[in-house]
C-alpha cells in the first residue's frame, strides 16, 4: 500500500509525507542552533583562554556525559513516546542557550570572572552533553517511523541534507552575528531558533514504544542492541570507518586558531571556514538525492574518508584563505558521501523495535568522536603545534581507510 501510494523513484516521494516535513523542519532549526551554540562558543572560549587545549575541552565536557549514557539512553528511547521526548530535549537545550545568554551579557561579564565564565560555559555544555545523548538518535528514530521501508533511502537522503543545510547555515551565520551583533545577540537569535523548532516538532504524531520492546528487562535489552550491532558486520564496519575518521579528522576544531592566528581573517572568515565542510557536504547530498548511488556503495565511502583524510592535510599546510576554504569544502563533498551510505545501511539494516539502541550506539562510537577528536586535536595542538597535529590526523584518517579496505571485505563489498 505505502509502495502504491508514494511510488519508489521520484526523488521528492519522502517530502510528499506531511509529518516527515514536520520533522525535517524541526531538526533543521535545532541543528541550526547547535552549529551556531558551537561556533560561538569555540570562539569564546578561544578569545577568553587564547589556548587552543581549552577548545579541545569544550569536546571533553561534552562527551563524557554523551558516551556514559549512550547505551541507557537508547533503551530509554525504544521505550518512550517519542513525540515528547524531542520536545522535552529541545526544551533542554533552549534552557542551555539562555544560561549561556546570560553569562554573555553585561550582568554576567561583572558578575563573573573571565575564569568563572569559562568555567561556566563548560559546565552548560556538560549538560547538552546529557540532553544529547538522549535527542540526538530520536530524530533518526522518528525517521523510520514516519516513513515506509520503501523510500527510506530517499528520506536518509533528504534527512541528511537538511542536517547539512542546517549544519552549514548555522556555522556560518554564528560567525556574522558574532562579527556584527556580538555574543550577544546571537545566542538571543538562537534561543529563538529552538522555538521555532519546537514549534514544528510539536505537529508530529505520537509515537509509542514498540509492544514486543516494552516486555524486555532494561539491561536485556541493552545488551540486545550492542549484540546486534556486533553481528551485522556491515554495520559494524561502517559506524567503525566513520568512528576512526571522524575522531582523527577532528582536527577541524582547530578552526578558531587558523582563523585568528595563522589566516587572520577574523570572525567573519571564521564562520565562513566553519561552513566550508558543510558546504561541500551539500553539494554531495544534493546530487546525490537525484541521482543515487546503485553499486559499489561500500567502496565509495571507504574510498570517501581515504580523501577526507587528504583533504585535512592539506588544509593543514595551507596558508591562503580559500585554499583552505577550497580544501574544506572538498572533504565536505567526501564526508556527504559517506554520511548518507552510513546512513542508509543503519536504516536498513535495523528493525524498528530496535532503532533507539542502535542509533544511540551509532553515536556512542560516531557522534562522540566529534568531541573526542576535537579534545584530542587540543591536546595533539599543546605537544605538536597546531599545524603539526592538523597533519597528523589527517595522516592518521589515511591510515584508517587504507587498512579498512584491506581487512573489512564484507564492508568493501557492500551493496543496497
Amino acid at each position: 500500500m505505502d509502495e502504491l501510494r508514494y511510488g519508489t523513484t521520484g526523488p521528492f516521494e519522502a517530502v510528499k509525507i506531511p509529518e516527515f516535513r514536520h520533522l525535517i523542519a524541526g531538526r533543521f532549526f535545532f541543528i541550526f542552533s547547535l552549529r551556531m551554540m558551537s561556533t560561538l562558543v569555540g570562539w569564546w572560549i578561544y578569545q577568553l583562554t587564547s589556548a587552543p587545549f581549552a577548545i579541545g575541552l569544550i569536546g571533553l565536557s561534552e562527551v563524557i556525559p554523551a558516551l556514559s549514557l549512550a547505551l541507557y539512553a537508547g533503551y530509554v528511547i525504544d521505550m518512550s513516546e517519542k513525540r515528547r521526548l524531542m520536545l522535552r530535549g529541545v526544551s533542554f537545550y533552549f534552557c542551555a542557550a539562555a544560561v549561556l545568554l546570560l553569562f554573555s551579557t553585561g550582568y554576567g561579564s561583572t558578575t563573573f570572572t573571565d575564569p568563572g565564565i569559562v568555567i561556566g560555559i563548560y559546565a552548560v555544555i556538560f549538560c547538552t552533553g546529557i540532553i544529547r545523548a538522549f535527542t540526538g538518535p530520536t530524530f533518526n528514530v522518528m525517521l523510520a517511523m514516519i516513513v515506509p521501508r520503501v523510500i527510506l533511502p530517499n528520506a536518509t537522503t533528504w534527512n541528511q541534507g537538511t542536517w547539512l543545510i542546517a549544519s552549514v547555515t548555522g556555522h556560518a551565520m554564528g560567525g556574522l552575528f558574532i562579527a556584527h551583533i556580538g555574543n550577544t545577540g546571537a545566542l538571543a537569535v538562537i534561543c529563538c531558533s529552538f522555538l521555532l523548532s519546537l514549534s514544528a516538532l510539536w505537529r508530529l504524531k505520537k509515537h509509542a514504544p514498540e509492544k514486543k520492546q516494552t516486555e524486555k528487562r532494561g539491561w536485556d535489552s541493552v545488551k540486545e542492541g550492542l549484540q546486534f550491532v556486533f553481528k551485522t558486520k556491515d554495520l559494524l564496519g561502517a559506524i567503525s570507518l566513520d568512528m576512526f575518521a571522524v575522531f582523527f579528522g577532528g582536527a577541524v576544531a582547530m578552526v578558531p586558531v587558523f582563523a585568528s592566528d595563522i589566516l587572520k581573517v577574523g570572525p567573519e572568515g571564521f564562520g565562513i571556514l566553519n561552513a566550508a565542510n558543510d558546504i561541500g557536504a551539500i553539494c554531495s547530498v544534493l546530487l546525490l538525492t537525484f541521482f543515487p548511488m546503485r553499486r559499489n556503495q561500500g567502496r565509495r565511502m571507504i574510498a570517501a574518508v581515504a580523501g577526507f583524510g587528504i583533504c585535512i592535510i592539506v588544509f593543514a599546510v595551507s596558508e591562503w584563505f580559500w585554499l583552505s576554504f577550497f580544501a574544506l569544502m572538498v572533504a565536505g563533498v567526501l564526508d556527504g558521501i559517506s554520511m548518507v551510505i552510513r546512513g542508509t545501511i543503519m536504516q536498513l539494516k535495523t528493525p524498528n523495535e530496535m532503532k533507539g539502541r542502535v542509533m544511540s550506539v551509532n553515536s556512542m562510537f560516531v557522534n562522540s568522536s566529534n568531541e573526542l577528536g576535537q579534545f584530542e586535536s587540543g591536546l595533539m595542538a599543546r605537544l605538536m603545534g597546531v599545524i603539526p597535529s592538523v597533519i597528523f590526523g589527517g595522516c592518521m584518517t589515511f591510515v584508517v581507510a587504507t587498512a579498512t579496505w584491506i581487512k573489512a571485505k564484507k564492508l568493501r563489498q557492500l551493496e543496497y
